[in-house]
């Protein structure tokens, strides 16, 4: 079978092949890696009527390049890093065509942090464990089989495929995230929420914290907001996808997709699967508020937008 590709040139400070993760494998210590921002990963594929897993890049912070070897059909959504083809803009949250030999550059991000790059039919990246998700700390997955990042050099194959005869396709204004408004996300509180006192539990939902410049795709960590733990530590035990722990400096930490696969600290509670994107494309410094939320209702928002993309 014949294969088109997609030259990385430049890659930026951290660019990853993503599919949707690895499940069912928390039990021998794998986490599910995938896209931090599945919204905007899920977008980018539906714009080309891709299946949901199918492999894309994620692209952090910009400052990356890629040629095009074969005509191809991409699109990006999430972060504002200036998209340019052979130096002339074009749209976000958009599916577009690249020509042979034509460049795609990402500038410095101006709204978001993160960027999702599909090409139809997806990326042919060899799974590991029933994934092509790239973990970096568990050298696992991605481009290199080995957890490593993309780097100049690297030829990223996908299937030949027509080029669309239909302009491209602009995602509506009702459905685009605006990353740089005030972030408020919405916790389902945990059955150790109620170890802490109540003075600390009222100041946590209060008091907004600051995102740490010391987070990344395991966690973020919250400072400026400190909240006193009920208690040193825990015996470990298995730990989820938003898990809001609170280690002994009194620093939240909120774990996302690279996450470990049991933790040892007290947890206030999980943050709603459905707003962990708007916190995954935050920037170090800008300010998060939480505020309680309705398991029942936020489990039927998230099932809605789970039919709508197949998951």
């Amino acid at each position: 079978m014949s294969y088109a590709g997609l030259l990385v040139e430049k890659s930026g400070p951290l660019s990853l092949i993503q599919d949707f993760g690895r499940f069912g494998l928390a039990h021998i210590g794998v986490t599910q890696g995938g896209p931090v921002d599945d919204y905007a990963y899920s977008w980018a594929n539906h714009l080309l009527g891709n299946v949901v897993n199918c492999a894309a890049i994620e692209i952090t912070l910009g400052n990356a390049c890629f040629v095009a070897l074969h005509n191809c059909h991409l699109a990006i959504c999430g972060g504002d890093l200036n998209a340019k083809i052979d130096g002339e803009p074009i749209s976000n949250w958009s599916d577009f065509t690249l020509k042979k030999g034509q460049k795609l550059q990402f500038g410095v991000a101006k709204n978001g942090l993160r960027s999702y790059l599909a090409v139809k039919g997806g990326f042919d990246i060899a799974q590991h464990l029933g994934s092509a998700s790239t973990v970096t700390r568990e050298s696992l997955g991605g481009y290199d089989s080995n957890g490593g990042a993309l780097k100049a050099g690297d030829i990223l194959p996908f299937f030949p495929h027509n080029l669309p005869k239909h302009k491209p396709r602009l995602m509506t204004f009702r459905f685009k995230p605006d990353y740089n408004l005030p972030i408020k996300l919405r916790v389902i509180e945990g059955y150790q929420n109620e170890d802490f006192d109540e003075d600390t539990r009222q100041a946590f939902y209060s008091n907004a914290f600051t995102i740490s410049p010391d987070s990344n795709r395991m966690g973020y960590r919250l400072e400026g907001n400190k909240i006193k733990p009920p208690y040193e530590g825990v015996l470990s035990e298995g730990i989820a996808l938003g898990s809001i722990q609170v280690p002994n400096d009194g620093n939240p930490i909120v774990l996302l997709n690279d996450h470990q696969t049991i933790g040892g600290y007290p947890k206030f509670g999980c943050v709603a699967r459905i707003d962990l994107p708007r916190l995954a494309q935050a920037k170090p410094g800008q300010k998060v508020n939480f505020v309680k939320g309705d398991r029942q209702d936020l489990q039927e928002v998230w099932c809605q937008w789970a039919q709508f993309f197949g998951y």
